[in-house]
């Protein structure tokens, strides 16, 4: 792409839409998009899911689905991985724990929860045994500090994000609370010392730890920040917690699938994400969990010595041998590693969604999908800054970081207020699908496993042409989105995004 380091304005020949066309043609992952299902623009207005035989061959027209942060699209191979499973539940019932078959490529349902988490582990950069594929990620969080939460007298603090997603402090201070604490005096939350910023930088989060770590039981941290799109350096992170002798966990949530990990290598104690995101497993997916190998070791001579031999847990039936678990007997023994943690019995079919994305993700491998990545956001974010034709600014101005190590496959564009529901129902009138966080953010977001830079090319033009249109009638009502509205109403989606 030529264009100069200096200066993020693309030269006059890389902004035509025959340019994208080309990065499309050269793009190495670009055979990844057939294997999803990209809803049509007629899909997203009509009010029955059948497709009518009336609608012409205009009307499949794919929408532009820069969504992946919030819901990932369906691989085509879900549908026959689901049917499979149920097929087999069908014709052999209980056996099918135990029963393989030729003509399927699923794994009995007692197993196929070492089969997602040996299909996850080069995600995150994890050895099979420290990985999980199990509840959903806030159980997750809950689970993994009643382990490495421990306070004590002394050190009893908890140094978080201080705009993290709702959940995780709910989470944090539920925990707080569980040990007679209170959180008012127990967190210490990191917020932008810059009001003109929104993010956090690494040289504060390691100031912070330096400040509390006499204080401080656990450090709790987002991998890539939700509302911003900020990559977070989790190495020097971690690294300067364990240089204080601090426990640190991390929520990959926006992370996995998104930019490359390496949670073994980098000493990460534990982490948690979710599966519906950048890992396309479908609302509401299965989670997933790290445990570093060195915290899921089983000593078996201290055990049969009478003391405990593994860290200390909220234990369940699946988490136990599994040569033993149907044994029925009272005495706990962890599995060795992740699966240790594991509480109760996964849902199978759960499981099977997450294993049809994961055979895609096995197709290629997270380094080719974080240099797509990293491109295609650059050139989202050259086509956006580029001035509006009649020499006035733009009337929005990206808060995500602008160095690519710094970011995942997300921009966040904060719109001059009064904007956000009016560009969001000409956004989704045209067929884009996109998300928002008020009171002014829209969240972009291209996956590059499904996206395509001719997607980039033709969301910006209806982007830029939706601010200026609403520019002028911004203080008049609008019908709204969907996406847009649903943040507002009591059911609670804007929670849910």
């Amino acid at each position: 792409m030529a264009h100069s380091k200096s200066n993020p304005v693309m030269y006059i020949e890389d902004r035509s839409r025959e340019y994208a066309e080309e990065l499309d043609r050269k793009d190495p992952l670009r055979d990844f998009r057939n294997e999803f299902l990209i809803p049509t623009k007629a899909d997203l207005k009509s009010k029955t899911l059948a497709t009518s035989p009336l609608q012409d061959a205009g009307s499949q027209e794919p929408s532009i689905y820069l969504c992946g942060n919030s819901l990932g699209l369906q691989p085509r191979r879900t549908s026959k991985r689901i049917q499979s499973h149920l097929t087999t539940w069908a014709k052999k019932g209980v056996f099918g724990h135990f029963v393989e078959h030729q003509d399927s490529a699923l794994p009995p349902f007692l197993h196929v929860d070492d089969a997602a988490a040996k299909k996850m582990a080069p995600i995150v950069g994890a050895s099979k045994s420290e990985v999980a594929v199990m509840e959903t990620l806030t159980a997750n969080i809950h689970l993994l500090m009643s382990s490495f939460y421990q306070p004590t007298k002394e050190k009893f603090r908890i140094i978080m994000e201080g705009k993290a997603f709702p959940s995780d402090r709910y989470a944090v201070e539920s925990q707080i609370r569980h040990h007679g604490l209170d959180p008012k005096d127990a967190i210490v939350l990191l917020d932008p010392i810059e009001p003109s910023t929104s993010v956090v930088s690494t040289s504060q989060v390691l100031a912070t730890i330096d400040k509390y770590a006499s204080s401080t039981a656990l450090v709790w941290l987002p991998g890539v920040q939700y509302y911003t799109g900020q990559y977070w350096d989790i190495k020097t992170i971690t690294a300067h917690a364990h240089s204080k002798g601090l426990p640190i966990g991390w929520d990959l949530a926006h992370a996995a699938g998104n930019v490359e990990l390496q949670l073994h290598d980098w000493d990460v104690d534990f982490a948690v994400w979710c599966s519906y995101k950048y890992l396309n497993s479908g609302p509401g997916g299965i989670g997933a969990l790290f445990v570093h190998e060195k915290h899921g070791k089983v000593d078996l001579e201290a055990m049969d010595q009478g003391k405990e031999g593994y860290r200390p847990r909220l234990s369940g039936w699946w988490g136990g041998d599994k040569a033993t678990r149907f044994s029925m007997g009272n005495n706990f023994l962890p599995i060795p590693g992740a699966a240790g943690f594991q509480v109760g019995n996964p849902s199978a079919i759960a499981l099977t969604a997450v294993l049809a994305s994961l055979e895609v993700f096995a197709e290629t491998d997270m380094q080719a999908i974080r240099i797509k990545s990293i491109d295609i956001t650059n050139y989202l974010e050259k086509l956006l800054l580029q001035p509006p034709n009649h020499g006035s600014s733009n009337p929005y101005r990206i808060i995500t970081p602008s160095k690519p190590e710094e970011r995942g496959a997300q921009l966040s564009v904060l719109l001059e207020n009064g904007l956000l529901d009016g560009v969001m129902a000409e956004l989704e009138s045209a067929g884009v699908v996109v998300d928002e966080r008020r009171p002014d953010v829209v969240r972009v977001a291209p996956a590059p496993l499904y996206n395509s830079y001719t997607d980039v090319w033709d969301f910006v033009r209806i982007f830029r042409e939706a601010c200026e249109k609403v520019k002028g009638t911004r203080d008049k009502d609008t019908n709204g989105s969907v996406m847009a509205n649903g943040g507002k109403e009591e059911k609670g989606w804007g929670m849910i995004k």
